[in-house]
């Protein structure tokens, strides 16, 4: 189970850390809302197929479709929106700095709406990976304008995190009801997709799709990969270990896209983005391993300090 529970983690940190590098192709000629759109109802047609294929059940009563579709929304839909409107006024490494926020959301709302109790552990892993990331995006986070359009941007990713965190809790909600993942996930993208396209139709937006090769890889990418496999690791994952422990891969995953960014696009790491990535790797520690691991390890640290002394 654990090894399990570490293979579905790792996957969605290395898709997402990914995406980033393929949602540039995104960029341009097509909508934001009509892109994120078509990824989604795309995703949506994968996993309706492969329900069909397997003979997986597709039949939920209404209450059951209303919670399907509030994940839909908060999870497929409106945090994707708001997250668009902000990168109008901030970095992409600024939003994934305030994203990364979503590990304290989601630690606060599981105690609010499941009543967990608040591991001490696990707030000094979300709070040393937090610093982590702000060290990491540092030249960023210094270079953040007092304006109106930089407070805009910040008040939006907030919103958008939040969002995020409860589509998070609905989704763990929905997998306690026995909502499957697979099922919820294509009826949840489905729903998501809908309310997308229905808020380009009231905005005006006019229906434009890229045919170029670039476009279409990186939408099936986004849409196989990003979409139908690292949500299904995510919120599987999230059903199992909790809200608080999974949403640390939002943590990690920046670091991922830097990497493929060193690579790529020329990205130098500094001595100070360098201690933020061990910031995080020691967060993550703190928050996935069991406590008693944890324990031992700081024992260790301790004897082998005191012998050293």
């Amino acid at each position: 189970m654990l090894t399990h529970s570490v293979s579905l983690y790792f996957a969605a940190v290395f898709i997402w850390g990914s995406t980033w590098y393929a949602i540039k192709f995104q960029l341009g000629t097509v909508p934001p809302e009509l892109s994120v759109a078509y990824r989604f109802a795309l995703a949506a047609v994968i996993l309706f197929a492969w329900c069909l294929l397997r003979g997986l059940p597709l039949r939920f009563n209404r209450e059951q479709h209303f919670w399907m579709a509030l994940q839909g929304l908060n999870l497929f839909c409106l945090n994707y929106l708001i997250f668009y409107w902000a990168t109008a006024e901030l970095t992409s490494g600024l939003i994934a700095v305030i994203f990364s926020t979503i590990v304290l959301m989601n630690i606060i709302n599981s105690a609010l709406f499941f009543r967990r109790s608040i591991d001490a552990s696990m707030v000094a892993g979300a709070l040393t990976g937090l610093l982590g990331i702000v060290l990491v995006f540092w030249p960023e986070v210094a270079n953040l304008q007092q304006s109106s359009g930089a407070f805009k941007g910040l008040m939006l990713s907030l919103l958008g995190t939040f969002v995020a965190s409860l589509g998070n809790m609905i989704s763990a909600r929905n997998q306690r009801e026995h909502i499957p993942v697979i099922q919820g996930n294509a009826i949840g993208m489905a729903y998501g997709a809908i309310i997308l396209f229905l808020f380009a139709v009231v905005q005006g937006v006019t229906f434009v799709y890229d045919t170029s090769l670039p476009y279409n890889l990186s939408l099936f990418y986004l849409a196989l990969f990003g979409s139908v496999l690292a949500f299904g690791s995510y919120l599987t994952l999230l059903g199992r270990i909790g809200p608080e422990k999974a949403a640390y891969a939002t943590v990690l995953f920046p670091l991922v896209a830097l990497g493929i960014s060193t690579f790529f696009e020329g990205y130098e790491w500094s001595l100070i983005a360098a201690g933020g990535v061990a910031l995080v790797v020691a967060g993550n520690v703190l928050i996935i391993m069991p406590k008693r691991i944890v324990l031992q390890l700081l024992t260790l640290i301790k004897v082998r300090w005191a012998r050293s002394l």
